[in-house]
């Protein structure tokens, strides 16, 4: 029993609910009531066998999990989202014309516009061009992000004003897509997205606006049951916004996020290394459980949707790409983190990709040695058989993203490939059996954040976007137990927070959310409409349905 200065007892007991805990499995992962004393949990069991406390709170029977923890987001990005036209659900360049004229119509002093997650399969033959839009929108910069963000598409008046012409050059990395004349087209791939569209955003956004975006993906996140995020883009930009945020908190924040730099290839060996020195530094400066920086990102590869996913075999237009970071300049920045206790999280959505990540990590591995760490590789989308093996063996965690496997956007992702890889297509199992760390997450926004939704894709492999498409690929569907492990234990264990939070278990964070439906009982469709009771970190309710 806990009690206070004057022996009085302390402590909240939350009793009459069906609580998963995470913490083991089966039946025993399931418990009547908690005690919730401070920002921990003291004590979990049986309702009739629960300690003295000052309060108690009656569930009415209704389902507690762990917080969610996003363990791949891009928070900045995902509260701008928000904000933006959004082009998901847009399945013909009519569609995405007509919300495109609309959005002007009801803005039209906005300086630009600005759209996001547009489907390649929903513009004529995939190939978007800046014509397009201005048949829309011609008088402001258009720009508009895919939905996998690797990929903006632009109207003429956006090309102007990030000077681009047939005379500029590819950047590393990337693609100004051009017409048989030579002239850009209005496409931009990869880093060349990065170095001028969002180069652009960059320079064009206001603090006020970076502070509108981080408390409207705050209050996203805490309504969908996220109690903790580990941002994969973090910059210079981000920090500010975030640690802005903190102060205006009195030092803390309702959701617990952990950042991994972004390090751009710059080509120059000593530039790309200044990068991970400032992630080092900021690593090492004294954190808070509310903001840290735990480790490094790094771009290897594209996307399968826009073929610029590095393959060890040829697209079915026989096209293939090109890596980010080859491996003459990913192995030093690998190893130079390495060496600093970074965490080196790699974004590799093709099995080339995956290939020199794990070359990498078993090089800095052989010169660090033996010593804890947990790197990781980011998608995984298509990974050649024996992947999931060799990353048991490093202890790199498998960081995997449900929604990306929506039936409803996945027709062109098995267009481009057009072969037998489809069958292994986000092979989750793979990882499980073989032993390796899986966290799931959302990648916003390059999908959608609701936490919900993930897991309903995670049990079913059935859209979440359209309830109507039938199930792809159902044999690689988990059971819902397994999903919200991978969404909730592994998450927080995938950035090192696996002893404190992450399960509901005596001597852990009070991160918990609260459900209005049981799908458990109700079956993985009643995900779709179930709703987010109250969400609440360290102990503090920061949401409720009720308001």
């Amino acid at each position: 029993m806990s009690v206070g200065g004057s022996g009085e007892p302390t402590g909240v007991l939350y009793t009459n609910a069906r609580v998963f805990t995470a913490d083991a499995e089966g039946d025993a992962a399931f418990a009547e009531a908690f005690v919730v004393d401070g920002d921990t949990i003291r004590w979990v069991g049986d309702g009739d066998e629960a300690p003295a406390v000052r309060d108690i709170v009656d569930l009415g029977g209704r389902l507690v999990l762990p917080g969610f923890t996003d363990s791949h987001t891009h928070l900045l990005m995902t509260g701008a989202s928000l904000g933006q036209v959004p082009l998901t659900d847009a399945r013909s360049l009519a569609e995405i014309q007509r919300l495109l004229r609309e959005a002007r119509e009801a803005d039209p002093s906005a300086a630009d516009l600005r759209g996001r997650g547009w489907l390649f399969d929903a513009v004529p033959g995939g190939r978007p061009t800046a014509a397009m839009i201005d048949a829309a929108v011609a008088d402001v910069p258009v720009f508009l992000d895919a939905n996998d963000y690797h990929s903006c598409w632009v109207n003429t008046a956006a090309l102007a004003v990030l000077g681009i012409t047939r005379d500029t050059p590819d950047p590393l990395g990337g693609e100004i897509v051009r017409g048989a004349d030579g002239e850009p087209t209005g496409l931009l791939l990869e880093t060349a997205a990065t170095q001028y569209a969002w180069a652009h955003r960059d320079a064009t956004t206001t603090d006020a606006d970076r502070d509108a975006d981080v408390e409207r993906v705050i209050d996203a996140y805490l309504a969908a049951g996220v109690t903790g995020a580990v941002d994969m883009a973090f910059d210079e930009y981000g920090l500010a916004a975030f640690q802005r945020a903190q102060d205006r908190r009195g030092g803390e924040l309702p959701l617990r996020v952990a950042a991994h730099w972004l390090i751009e290839n710059t080509g120059d060996d000593a530039a790309n290394l200044a990068q991970v020195a400032r992630a080092a530094e900021l690593a090492e400066s004294p954190a808070t459980p509310w903001l840290r920086v735990v480790g490094i990102k790094l771009i290897l590869d594209g996307v399968i949707d826009a073929c610029t996913a590095a393959m060890r075999h040829p697209y079915a237009d026989g096209s293939n790409a090109d890596p980010i970071w080859p491996p003459a300049q990913l192995d030093p920045v690998v190893a130079a983190a390495d060496a600093a206790g970074l965490q080196v999280a790699m974004h590799a959505i093709g099995d080339h990709a995956s290939e020199i990540a794990l070359d990498a990590v078993e090089k800095a591995v052989a010169q660090g040695g033996d010593r804890p760490r947990r790197h990781r590789i980011e998608h995984l989308e298509y990974a050649a058989p024996g992947t999931a093996a060799r990353m048991a063996r490093l202890g790199v965690t498998a960081s995997m993203q449900p929604v990306h496997a929506d039936p409803a956007i996945f027709a062109n992702w098995v267009a481009m490939l057009g072969d037998d890889r489809v069958e292994r297509a986000f092979a989750w199992k793979e990882y499980e059996e073989a032993g390796a760390l899986l966290a799931f997450s959302t990648d916003a926004p390059t999908a959608p954040y609701d936490a919900l939704a993930n897991m309903y894709v995670a049990s079913t492999r059935a859209s979440a976007l359209d309830p109507s498409v039938d199930a792809v690929q159902p044999e690689h569907a988990l059971p819902l137990e397994r999903a919200l492990r991978h969404a909730t234990r592994d998450a927080a264990a995938s950035v090192g927070d696996g002893d404190w939070r992450g399960r509901i278990a005596p001597g852990f964070a009070a991160d918990l959310v609260v459900l209005d439906t049981d799908p458990f009982e109700a079956g993985e469709r009643s995900l779709l409409g179930t709703r987010v009771v109250e969400t609440i970190v360290a102990g503090r309710s920061r949401y409720r349905a009720d308001g």
